[in-house]
């Protein structure tokens, strides 16, 4: 097995981040459950937004995390692809509006 910079099995040492400052992870816990819970949006639709998310950050842990909370609440592939192409794109486009910041500088220093 090809052994990468992120451990796969370090996701499930996430509850311990908390072992070294336990009121501040807790509050993140206390957190991050109730974001999660059933409100406005489904629970299905939040971990269809985490998983988007997750490519946009990064995330190889909330990639593997929130693929198979997607796959248990029954999130197809074709969704799961068609929400990363969303991310992209606002990404993707995230990119290029702040190029506006460059065209200024530019601009400003061509006066």
């Amino acid at each position: 097995m090809q052994k990468t910079y992120y451990d796969p099995a370090d996701l499930k040492k996430f509850g311990k981040i908390s072992e070294w400052n336990e009121v501040l992870g807790a509050k993140f816990f206390d957190y991050y459950g109730k974001v999660f819970e059933e409100g406005v949006l489904t629970e299905r639709e939040k971990s269809l937004i985490a998983l988007a998310v997750s490519h946009t950050i990064q995330c190889p842990y909330c990639i593997d995390a929130y693929t198979g909370d997607g796959l248990q609440r029954g999130i197809t592939k074709e969704e799961m692809m068609e929400a990363l192409h969303v991310a992209a794109a606002i990404r993707g486009g995230a990119t290029l509006v702040h190029g506006v910041q460059m065209m200024n500088k530019v601009n400003k220093l061509d006066m």
